[in-house]
């Protein structure tokens, strides 16, 4: 069944999870972070996806 509590959980863990791959690319984790909240797995493409930032 669809269970609002571990959605979120799994959304929130994903976000960190950005965060932390986005500060690997030397990209800022917070801004990533809460680009990461609203947009979830297409934030994760565009990290993969983006070249190393110039941080």
């Amino acid at each position: 069944m669809y269970d609002p509590a571990s959605w979120a959980m799994g959304w929130g863990t994903l976000s960190l999870i950005n965060a932390g791959l986005a500060q690997g690319k030397g990209r800022h984790g917070f801004i990533w972070w809460l680009i990461s909240i609203f947009l979830g797995p297409i934030a994760t493409f565009l990290i993969v996806i983006l070249g190393r930032g110039d941080r």
